[in-house]
């Protein structure tokens, strides 16, 4: 089992001011919102972690159910099911991997390949959960296409290699792991990047994603311009 490169939790959950919901789309079956990066997708644990995306749509859609999640602090297109038809059509899209999903991160150094796919087992790290480690014996198949989409000057941080990824499946922290292990961990990650990392945020979006409607099966297509 080897571990990525890990730094000190990012402390205490302070979320983004609720300025209203960003959305992309509403209509009787589901809402796609963009979620901002440090607001978790649902509560947490804890009365501290209540705030939320989900509460926040609930309060203007009091329907609406979580299908899928974005990690707290990674931005993008997140869709919300309204209604229990809805939430069990589209929780068996996601499980079926009838869900196109697209990201854009920005990331230290650059890999050896400029396109390829990154093919790691990941397993949860339980004395320092949520922390996921790659565990050829134990871990979970995780799948992640990947392919360099150019360069990105970040103030105060630097040259840094924008990555476009088609993950395949949907581990926690997939994402982060799988770049951290090809020696280029996610700009601004605390969990698995550079200590003393000055970069504004952790730059992982969630830009794009695919579904089939849930009560008609149309094909639905959500982006979300990338901002950084």
């Amino acid at each position: 089992m080897t571990a990525p490169r890990t730094v000190p939790d990012a402390g205490a959950y302070r979320p983004p001011p609720d300025t209203g919901l960003e959305m992309l789309h509403v209509e009787p079956a589901l809402v796609v919102l963009v979620k901002p990066p440090g607001l978790l997708s649902e509560p947490g644990r804890g009365p501290d972690k209540r705030d939320s995306l989900l509460l926040r749509a609930q309060a203007v859609y009091p329907d609406a159910r979580i299908v899928h999640r974005l990690d707290m602090m990674t931005s993008g297109v997140i869709v919300l099911a309204r209604g229990a038809l809805a939430h069990a059509s589209l929780s068996e899209a996601f499980r079926e991997r009838e869900v196109d999903k697209r990201y854009e991160a920005l990331v230290h150094g650059r890999p050896a390949a400029d396109e390829g796919e990154i093919d790691l087992p990941l397993v949860v790290d339980w004395p320092n959960r949520p922390r996921q480690v790659v565990c050829h014996d134990t871990g979970k198949p995780s799948l992640t296409h990947y392919r360099v989409a150019g360069q990105a000057q970040v103030d105060g941080v630097g040259t840094l290699t924008r990555i476009a990824l088609a993950p395949v499946t949907g581990r926690t922290h997939q994402l982060r792991v799988h770049l951290a292990s090809l020696g280029c961990p996610i700009a601004g990650d605390p969990f698995y990047g550079i200590a003393g990392d000055p970069s504004p945020r952790m730059m992982l979006h969630a830009c794009r994603l695919a579904l089939p409607h849930p009560l008609t099966g149309e094909p639905l297509v959500f982006e979300s311009a990338v901002p950084f």
